[in-house]
């Protein structure tokens, strides 16, 4: 009992040290550079869609490669909610909301996550018998559906604009507080981007939390039975198939989240950005962490969303100052560095950088003497 109490201090000591740095992240990159402060904004986005293909791969063991389809619904609901698109192409819109389409953040990240479970189940509910290869590429035809959708739907009705893109799309606000201008609180100057890497930062922990809690509940214990072994699992009585749609659905929610904030952060959304590559990218996030790991998948979604960036800001100008020109590109040196490290992980570290520690029996043991 002694050495469980001494423990509980240097865990609060660890959650207050990380908490700081959480908090004084964005105004150490800020030194450095607003650039530094947008690549730590898009890096929590990728936390939240990583924790979200999580709970489908790590979880419940479904190899899905259309998961950027749920990013995508996310961020087009937010963008024809929030945006002149359908005042300015349908009239009866416009004579219904005189003042604009304008729906509010609290309205939209409960609406963009609803409509993306209900895309997770129309995904999940034609699969449910597939397996391994088969299951990846409906996954991926199911992605690249989307995406085409939404670049031809600007015909007979313009409804996405098509490859133009949704623009002018309103940023978030929360009361008498938009995130696209500066806050000044207390004599502190907060920039835009600053604003949304607290907003991210909010959302992430969130997901994170309801990631863990699902993960040691009796949802997530069928989902690791399922992932272990489907046949045992439907003889010991779990119902196989709403366990997959739920993992689908609560999966595809948290990707529809951060399609939404995608969108506010950006003002502007088009079909290339949610492209086959992305949903790859975001699945080697996963991989590399470690499947079913929370903390390790956290850690591969840093670290694959922030390291291109780092090449793209740091490779080219120090070619530049050695050599005094670019002798290899940011962008194929970053495909380069993507592949080998894969290749590297899936030969010397298949289970990820971080994985779920095995071996829980000791652990219940000694709980149990104590």
């Amino acid at each position: 009992m002694q050495q469980r109490s001494d423990s509980f201090p240097k865990k609060y000591a660890g959650l207050a040290l990380v908490t700081l740095v959480l908090v004084l992240m964005p105004w150490a990159a800020q030194w450095f550079g607003n650039s530094w402060v947008r690549i730590l904004d898009v890096a929590l986005l990728y936390v939240m869609l990583a924790l979200g293909l999580n709970i489908v791969v790590g979880f419940a063991g479904l190899l899905d490669l259309g998961y950027i389809a749920f990013y995508a619904v996310g961020a087009y609901l937010y963008g024809l909610l929030a945006s002149p698109q359908l005042t300015d192409n349908f009239d009866w819109i416009s004579s219904a909301f005189p003042a604009g389409l304008h729906t509010s953040i609290w309205i939209m990240l409960p609406l963009g996550a609803l409509v993306a479970a209900l895309f997770g189940v129309l995904l999940g509910t034609p699969t449910l018998k597939l397996r391994g290869d088969y299951l990846a590429i409906v996954t991926l035809g199911f992605g690249e559906i989307i995406r085409i959708f939404l670049n031809n739907l600007n015909a007979p009705l313009n409804i996405t604009n098509g490859p133009q893109g949704i623009n002018f799309i309103d940023p978030v606000r929360m009361g008498s507080v938009s995130f696209d201008k500066p806050l000044d609180v207390a004599g502190v100057h907060t920039g835009s981007l600053v604003l949304y890497y607290y907003l991210f930062l909010v959302l992430a922990i969130l997901i994170m939390v309801v990631c863990m809690h699902l993960q040691n509940s009796r949802l997530g214990r069928a989902w690791t039975a399922i992932r272990e072994d489907e046949t045992a699992a439907k003889a010991m009585g779990i119902n196989t198939r709403n366990v997959k749609l739920l993992a689908f659905a609560l999966g595809a929610s948290f990707g529809g989240v951060s399609g939404g904030m995608f969108s506010a952060f950006q003002g502007f959304v088009s079909p290339e950005s949610f492209g086959l590559m992305e949903s790859i990218i975001i699945l080697c996030m996963v991989v590399l962490g470690g499947m079913g790991h929370i903390p390790g998948v956290i850690l591969g979604a840093l670290l694959l969303s922030g390291f291109p960036e780092f090449l793209r800001q740091v490779v080219t100008p120090l070619q530049q100052d050695l050599f005094g020109h670019v002798l290899v590109d940011a962008e194929i040196l970053r495909s380069l560095i993507y592949g080998l490290t894969m290749i590297l992980v899936m030969l010397y570290r298949p289970q990820g950088l971080w994985p779920a520690r095995r071996g829980t029996g000791r652990r219940v043991a000694n709980r149990g003497a104590a």
